[in-house]
């Protein structure tokens, strides 16, 4: 069931619901029966959407850090071990995609990251150079760059109109997180 052409794929914007459609994607890839591999960036293990897909035997999620905080809440000295941790786990998760031949690579908030200083997009530009022919490849954040758009062949951008975190309703549990 191995396709000829796997496609880039870039959810990017203020609204919400980035992650939303990616993990979507996932979804319906893997009731066709396609193996999905799941990388989040900035997140820890407990996100609902998670839990629930977990549940699919073709989707397998590498573990991030237990504990996870916003790029704006790290120290410097946090900022340099965060970089080099996700530079290891993108080397980590890239090889399994390939070794392992998974069909969906998503990796959710790397866009974040390269923004945050978190993760050099060079070296995300480089491999989506020479990825599998035939992997599909999610990616999401805010604020992708141009080169990192001219190398997708989709781009969706979730535009806020109007969200509840403008008058101070927190993130909710099944619905944001």
């Amino acid at each position: 069931m191995e396709r000829e052409t796997g496609c880039v794929h870039i959810y990017c914007g203020d609204g919400k619901g980035k992650t939303t459609c990616g993990m979507g994607l996932c979804v319906r890839a893997a009731g066709y029966g396609y193996r999905v591999l799941i990388y989040q960036f900035m997140k820890d293990n407990t996100t609902s959407e998670r839990s629930a897909m977990e549940k699919i035997p073709e989707i397998t999620f590498v573990p991030g850090l237990k504990q996870e905080k916003f790029s704006f809440q790290m120290t410097e000295q946090e900022k340099r071990e965060r970089k080099q941790f996700y530079e290891e786990k993108f080397l980590e998760v890239t090889r399994k995609a390939e070794q392992e031949k998974y069909d969906v690579l998503f990796l959710d908030e790397i866009i974040y990251t390269i923004r945050a200083g978190l993760f050099d997009e060079e070296v995300l530009l480089r491999w989506l150079g020479e990825k599998p022919e035939h992997l599909e490849v999610i990616l999401t954040g805010q604020d992708p760059g141009e080169k990192l758009i001219a190398c997708a062949d989709y781009v969706s951008e979730l535009k806020k109109v109007k969200h509840p975190f403008d008058r101070g309703l927190a993130a909710r549990g099944g619905i944001e997180r």
